[in-house]
Formats: structure tokens, C-alpha cells, sequence
């Protein structure tokens, strides 16, 4: 028995062989992937259901998410620090905003699950263009038990359906894969083309979201973008050209990775 399929039988049928193991067996044999087959996929302590299927959530994604949760948490805890040492009509005047988070090119909406569940100031937007998602999305929500009233599901291309508001951190995992790169079967045959491949060399969508970003971000904010290792350089010319400040980190296995933009 494969781990895979010893992960199934636990998971799935609580360790039980019955006639549905044996089928689903067969799709991890023919490649498909474990969280399609068993239906959901952990990330950051909790379970993303990918009930309508959409790019199941790699762990480069919720590694750079924790990275930015974090740094979140951390520049929350100097505010607060701030705060405390004014005098009480100080604190008051300077009650502070709700702040936005937008997930972009959600899917399956981990990342902004993933801040709902660690950032409780803060109003959680999801974007996809996607109708099919957002069920998914939604589920993931109710599932985790996660605060709906702080949650805002939009359907439509990038920014279209947030009008002119603005975000104080944006975090986009969007399609980035060239055209002509060849993929293993578990993801080509499986998951969403939308959601891996953007044009010849893979920035098509990138380079919209560097032209509409102004619009969409507080002066004061932050946005992670994800990219291919390969042509991250050219990533973080497109946000530069539009006069922002872009900073490439690597991933876990110090691989560049990440792009975090923001104001110069």
C-alpha cells in the first residue's frame, strides 16, 4: 500500500476497505491527485474542501501565507504597543479602521480563509472568476467555522467586481505557467488550465494586475504576488514600471518565489 493510499483509507473510509476505496485507488493510479480523491487539502491548520475543483493549494503558497500572516500580526502587536502608551482620549480619536484583505484569483479560497482565521480586525475579500467557486469558497468558511460576517465573496475578472475600493494587503496566487510548459499528468489532466497557464511566458495576467493595482491599493498597503521561479525578475519589472517598490523573497526551498509590492 502506498502512502497515499494508506493517507486515503484513513482519511476518507476511517481505515476501512470498502468497494469506494478500491475505486478511488484506481484515480490515485492514474494520477490523479490525493486531495481531488479524498476531497480536501490542509493548509494552514485547516481543511480546504475542493468540492468544485479548483487548483488544489501547493505548500509554496502556505508557506509564503503564514510569511505574510505573521508579518501581519507582528506590525498589529507595534500599533497596539503605540496605542497603549497615549492617553485614553489619544486611543480614542485614533480608533482604528477596519482593514481589507483581498484574496485575488481565490479558487478555493484558502489564502483568505487562512486570514479570516488569524486576522480578526481585519474584513476578508475573496475575487474569482470562477462562478463555480464560490460555493466552494462559501464552504470553506461555514467548515472551518470561520467569522462569515468578516467575509466577502465576489465573482468576476481581477478587480471588476470591487468597483474602485481599495485593499490594505492583496495576496495573489494567480495562473502563471507558460503556454508551452509541459506539466506532469496529475496536473495537466486534472486541474484547472485557467488556473495554471498565462500566456507564452506565463505573465499575461501578472501584467494586468501591475496596471490595475494602483487603483486598488491603499497607499500604505501591501501586495504578495506568486510567480515562477524563472521569471520572477521580469514580474518585478512590470510592478516597477508602474512606479512601485518590489521586493522578490524566496520560498521554502530558497527558491524566488514571492513578489511584495508596494508604494515607494
Amino acid at each position: 500500500m502506498t502512502r497515499d493510499e494508506q493517507w486515503l483509507l484513513e482519511e476518507k473510509y476511517s481505515c476501512v476497505e470498502t468497494s469506494e476505496y478500491e475505486v478511488d485507488k484506481k484515480r490515485l493510479a492514474k494520477g490523479e491527485s490525493l486531495g481531488y480523491v479524498i476531497g480536501w487539502q490542509p493548509f494552514l491548520g485547516l481543511k480546504i474542501y475542493l468540492d468544485s475543483r479548483p487548483l488544489i493549494p501547493r505548500p509554496e503558497t502556505e508557506w509564503w501565507t503564514e510569511k505574510l500572516l505573521s508579518e501581519r500580526a507582528e506590525e498589529k502587536s507595534v500599533v497596539r504597543l503605540g496605542l497603549a502608551a497615549r492617553s485614553a482620549t489619544d486611543f480614542s480619536s485614533a480608533s482604528e479602521r477596519c482593514l481589507k484583505f483581498l484574496d485575488l484569483c481565490a479558487g478555493s479560497g484558502a489564502i483568505g480563509c487562512a486570514a479570516l482565521a488569524r486576522l480578526p480586525d481585519t474584513q476578508i475579500y475573496f475575487g474569482e472568476i470562477d462562478p463555480s467557486h464560490e460555493s466552494t469558497i462559501l464552504k470553506n468558511i461555514r467548515e472551518n467555522t470561520l467569522d462569515k460576517s468578516r467575509a466577502d465573496v465576489r465573482i468576476g475578472d481581477l478587480f471588476q467586481p470591487f468597483g474602485d475600493m481599495k485593499f490594505d494587503f492583496i495576496a495573489v496566487n494567480p495562473p502563471y505557467i507558460p503556454d508551452e510548459r509541459e506539466l506532469s499528468a496529475s496536473v495537466a489532466n486534472y486541474e484547472p488550465a485557467i488556473a495554471l497557464r498565462s500566456g507564452d511566458d506565463g505573465l499575461d495576467l501578472t501584467r494586468r494586475i501591475a496596471k490595475e493595482l494602483i487603483k486598488h491599493i491603499n497607499k500604505d498597503g501591501t501586495a504578495w504576488i506568486e510567480c515562477d521561479s524563472s521569471h520572477v525578475s521580469d514580474a518585478c519589472e512590470l510592478f516597477s514600471a508602474q512606479g512601485f517598490s518590489a521586493e522578490i523573497r524566496t520560498d521554502q526551498y530558497d527558491r524566488p518565489r514571492i513578489i511584495v509590492v508596494s508604494f515607494q
